[in-house]
């Protein structure tokens, strides 16, 4: 890659952090500028992260020229605005998961960075870790067969404070779309698309979920079974069950390290590190698709994040989750 890619942040909370870090290993990436509604805030940021450039508002970092791409780190109700607001001002966008609230802002996003030509992904970083990539090469090799079985569930204890953004509905609370995404979505990018969901859960006082149980069937009589929970520290761990063999991500699934396969009563336990934060595959993944003048990755397309966005408007409406 000749020219490296410059960067902007929008929004400069705990997740942005973790993606400046991993932002400076990349020998790809230029952090250029970064943007905070606290002016104080951008400029502590930007010399923690030896960035040229901050700024106090979201409109000056959009219309800075030299900006190719905006992270968007900010509370989910806000990705849709702040990408709205970037895509019309000619910037490509990584914008974190989830992309927007319904399936009818995701295509809203989806639209305007295709009128304009311009690059647009979810943030779903788990797609580009590479113990994931080892999952994926590992199904298609038929090595444990057609899978049958999917067991994925993810939880932490939350602290309980419903004013914080966990519990606030106006902040897009609720474990379904902070954790219970990563189980949806694995099952997703293994098996599709589900033929049937049935899903049920209990809500908060603020009228979140802080547990959502999911159960897909497939045409082929697949089934997932996923969990999420903001009460409990679970194993957050994903098992796909094949014909042949069995796959086991271990903790935690949705940036694992380490995969164990048995096949015939054999283990094999396979050690795969992931860089920094695990958040530099992703944006070496968009760095790439920029230099070769991609709208979209084929790893994690346009058409997969409206999927993944429609599955859950599908789950929400049976559990009366609504924002």
């Amino acid at each position: 890659m000749n020219k490296k890619i410059n960067w902007g942040i929008l929004g400069l909370g705990k997740i942005a952090n973790k993606f400046a870090h991993d932002l400076l290993l990349s020998n790809n990436a230029n952090l250029h500028a970064v943007a905070s509604r606290d002016i104080d805030k951008a400029k502590s940021f930007s010399e923690s992260y030896k960035c040229s450039k901050y700024y106090g508002s979201y409109e000056e970092l959009v219309k800075d020229p030299e900006i190719d791409i905006v992270y968007i780190a900010t509370p989910h109700p806000f990705h849709f605005e702040n990408t709205m607001l970037c895509l019309q001002n000619n910037k490509g966008v990584l914008c974190e998961k989830p992309m927007g609230m319904d399936t009818e802002q995701v295509n809203k996003m989806i639209q305007e960075a295709q009128s304009r030509n311009l690059f647009l992904m979810e943030g779903l970083w788990t797609r580009f870790i590479p113990a994931t990539e080892r999952l994926l090469e590992i199904i298609e090799s038929g090595k444990i067969g057609n899978i049958e079985f999917i067991r994925a569930d993810f939880g932490f204890q939350g602290d309980l404070n419903f004013e914080s953004r966990l519990y606030s509905k106006k902040l897009g609370g609720g474990s379904l779309l902070d954790i219970g995404i990563y189980p949806i979505y694995l099952s997703l990018l293994t098996l599709g698309v589900p033929n049937k969901i049935r899903a049920i859960a209990s809500m908060t006082e603020t009228q979140v979920d802080n547990s959502c149980s999911i159960l897909f069937n497939y045409k082929n009589g697949a089934i997932s079974n996923l969990d999420s929970t903001i009460e409990y520290n679970t194993a957050t761990e994903a098992f796909i069950y094949g014909t042949k063999g069995i796959i086991r991500l271990h903790q935690r699934f949705h940036h694992a390290n380490k995969l164990t396969i048995s096949v015939n009563g054999n283990q094999e336990i396979i050690d795969i590190p992931y860089l920094g934060n695990g958040y530099l595959h992703e944006i070496e993944e968009a760095n790439n698709c920029l230099a070769n003048g991609k709208t979209e990755s084929p790893k994690h397309s346009l058409k997969n994040s409206l999927d993944l966005i429609a599955t859950i408007d599908r789950i929400k409406e049976q559990i009366g989750l609504s924002y």
